[in-house]
C-alpha cells in the first residue's frame, strides 16, 4: 500500500515538486545524452499506461464538424455557441492586404463580399444536421439569438454614423463624370450585401417568418436585418428617382413648344425629345449603380417600387403629349441650298456629299440645318422603353420577389405597347361612313390598348383626329381640373385602376352631347366598359 502511494521508482532522483504527474506526461521531447533526468524518464514512458494509449489517441471534436450524437450530454449546444460567436467575429473582422484610396474610411476597409454567405453556410449546415430532430432543431435556432444579436448590434453601430454623415444623405447622384460611389457609400453597401447574403439563409430555412408565439424565433433579428439594409438601398434610389422625374414629366411638352432645334448629324433618322437624349446618357450610369445596390431580395420590393413609378410617369406623360401633326419643311434657308444644286448643273462638278460640300463652305457661311422630322410620342415612347429595359428587374428566380417581377413586367408590359397604340390612332380617318368599319376600327383600337391602362388609353384615343379641333382634355369632360384629375385618378397603376370604370363612364355620357370627339371613341369606350365590367 505505501509502495503504491509512494512509487518512487517511478521518479527520478533529482525529484522536483514541479514534475508533471504520472498520469498525465508531457510531450516527449528529444532526448538528450547529458541530462540525467531525461534518461530517467525513459522507462516511465515505457511502463506507464499512457504509452499504449498515446498510439490510439482520443478523438479531437472538429470545429466545422459537430456530431449529431453529442446530444444528450449537452455539449453540442455549449460548443456550438462557442463557434458561432467565432464566426460572427470572424465575419466583422477587418481584411488583410492593401486597400484602394476609395474604399477606406478612417483608416478602415469594408466587409468583403462573400462573408455573410461564408455565415450563413455555417448556420446552414448546422440547421440541415438537424431536420430529423425537431426539439434540437428547436434548440439550435433559440441558440443563434445571442451571437446574432450580437451581429445585429455591432451592424447598425458600424451603420448608423454611414448612414447619418453628409457624405451619404447629401451625395450627389451618380453621372457620367463621377459615376461611382464614395467611400462612405462602399462602406455602407458592404453592409448591406453582408446582410443580403445572410438572410439568403434566413429565406432557405423559413427562419423568422412564423408568428414566434413562444419568443424563440428570430423574427425579430430578422426584421433588424431588413431594416439594415433598407436604409441603405432606400435614399440612394430616391435620389435616382428624383433626377429622373423632371425628365419624364418634361416628356408631356411637345418639342415644338420647347424650341429645341434639330441635332447636327441627324438627317434621315427620327429625332428625339430632350428628355430621351439627356436620359440616353445618365440611364446606363443608373442601371449600373441599381444593379449594385439592389443585389439582396429584400430590395426587390424597393426596386419594384421604384421601377413601377418611373414607367407610371413616363406613360402618363407620353398619354397626355398634345398631338402636333408632322408638316414638310417649308423654310425659306434650304431655298440656297437648291439653287445652288440647279446652278450647279450648268458646271463642273460643285454638289459633293453634303459632308464633303460642309467642310468645302468658307468659315463665314454656317453650313444649312438638316431637316429632321419632329419627334412623336410614339417614337420617344419606343426610346423610352428601350432606355428603362436597361435597368435592373427583380428577381423572378425566388418566391418572395415573384410577384413584385410580375407586376413590374406587367408595367413595361404598357409602355411596350403604348407606341402602336399612338401610331394607329393618328391614322384613323377623320369621317368613317360605315357603321360596320367604325365598329372595326374600334375594335383593332381595343386589341392595340390591351395591355395599357384604360386611362392611360383614354387620352391616347381622344386625340382621333375629328374636325381637326384641338386636343381633347379628360379632366374638362369629367369637370375636374388637370391637377385634381391627376392627383386622385393617376396617382399610380392601383389608383388609376380603381377610378378606370367611373372616369370611363362619365366620359361616355358626355361624348353624346360632343361633337368635336371621333365617334370611334365612344365605340371603343362601350367595348372597354363592358370587358371591365366582366
Amino acid at each position: 500500500m505505501n509502495v503504491l502511494k509512494h512509487p518512487s521508482f517511478f521518479r527520478p532522483a533529482n525529484h522536483s515538486s514541479s514534475a508533471p504527474p504520472l498520469t498525465n506526461p508531457p510531450p516527449a521531447s528529444r532526448p538528450s545524452s547529458s541530462n540525467g533526468f531525461e534518461r530517467a524518464a525513459r522507462p516511465l514512458n515505457k511502463l506507464s499506461l499512457s504509452g499504449f494509449r498515446r498510439s490510439s489517441p482520443s478523438p479531437i471534436v472538429s470545429v466545422n464538424n459537430i456530431p449529431t450524437t453529442l446530444v444528450q450530454d449537452g455539449s453540442y449546444l455549449e460548443l456550438l455557441n462557442l463557434k458561432l460567436s467565432e464566426a460572427v467575429s470572424r465575419a466583422l473582422a477587418q481584411p488583410s492586404g492593401p486597400a484602394t484610396a476609395n474604399e477606406q474610411l478612417l483608416g478602415k476597409r469594408p466587409i468583403p463580399a462573400g462573408r455573410g454567405h461564408a455565415l450563413g453556410n455555417f448556420i446552414a449546415s448546422e440547421l440541415k444536421a438537424t431536420q430529423d430532430s425537431p426539439h434540437l432543431h428547436r434548440a439550435i435556432i433559440r441558440t443563434l439569438h445571442r451571437p446574432l444579436s450580437v451581429l445585429l448590434t455591432n451592424l447598425s453601430a458600424h451603420l448608423v454614423p454611414l448612414v447619418s454623415s453628409p457624405a451619404f444623405q447629401h451625395a450627389p447622384p451618380p453621372s457620367v463624370q463621377s459615376p461611382n460611389p464614395n467611400s462612405t457609400q462602399l462602406h455602407a453597401i458592404a453592409i448591406a450585401t453582408f446582410v443580403g447574403e445572410l438572410l439568403e439563409t434566413f429565406d432557405e430555412f423559413e427562419l423568422g417568418t412564423d408568428l414566434d408565439v413562444r419568443g424563440d424565433g428570430l423574427k425579430s433579428i430578422r426584421e433588424g436585418l431588413v431594416s439594415l439594409i433598407n436604409r441603405v438601398v432606400g435614399p440612394i434610389i430616391n435620389a435616382i428617382r428624383n433626377e429622373l422625374m423632371p425628365l419624364l414629366e418634361a416628356l408631356e411638352m411637345p418639342i415644338s413648344q420647347q424650341g429645341t432645334k434639330a441635332a447636327p448629324n441627324t438627317k434621315g433618322l427620327p429625332a428625339h425629345h430632350p428628355s430621351i437624349i439627356a436620359l440616353q446618357v445618365i440611364m446606363p450610369v443608373y442601371a449600373k449603380t441599381i444593379a449594385r445596390f439592389t443585389t439582396s431580395a429584400v430590395s426587390q420590393t424597393t426596386l419594384a417600387t421604384f421601377l413601377i413609378s418611373i414607367v407610371w410617369r413616363g406613360l402618363v406623360a407620353l398619354a397626355h403629349r398634345p398631338y402636333v401633326p408632322t408638316s414638310p419643311p417649308t423654310s425659306p434657308k434650304l431655298v440656297p441650298v437648291a439653287l445652288k444644286k440647279s446652278r450647279g448643273a450648268t458646271t463642273p462638278p460643285l454638289t459633293p456629299p453634303p459632308a464633303r460640300f460642309n467642310i468645302k463652305l468658307p468659315p463665314s457661311r454656317p453650313p444649312s440645318p438638316n431637316y429632321v422630322n419632329p419627334p412623336t410620342a410614339a417614337v420617344d415612347a419606343r426610346a423610352l422603353y428601350d432606355l428603362l429595359n436597361l435597368l435592373p428587374r427583380p428577381m423572378g428566380n425566388k418566391e418572395s420577389a415573384r410577384l413584385a417581377r410580375e407586376v413590374v413586367d406587367d408595367a413595361f408590359e404598357g409602355l411596350q405597347a403604348l407606341p402602336d397604340l399612338l401610331d394607329a390612332v393618328h391614322v384613323v380617318p377623320a369621317k368613317i361612313a360605315s357603321e360596320e368599319r367604325l365598329d372595326q376600327v374600334a375594335r383593332e383600337l381595343d386589341i392595340l390598348a390591351t395591355k395599357v391602362p384604360l386611362l392611360i388609353a383614354l387620352p391616347v384615343v381622344l386625340q382621333a383626329p375629328a374636325n381637326e379641333t384641338g386636343n381633347v382634355v379628360v379632366s374638362s369632360l369629367i369637370g375636374l381640373s388637370v391637377a385634381q384629375y391627376r392627383t386622385e385618378c393617376l396617382s399610380g397603376f392601383g389608383r388609376a385602376e380603381e377610378c378606370a370604370i367611373t372616369v370611363a363612364r362619365r366620359v361616355q355620357d358626355v361624348l353624346s352631347k360632343n361633337t368635336d370627339v371621333h365617334p370611334v371613341v365612344s365605340k371603343w369606350l362601350d367595348i372597354e366598359i363592358l370587358e371591365t365590367s366582366e
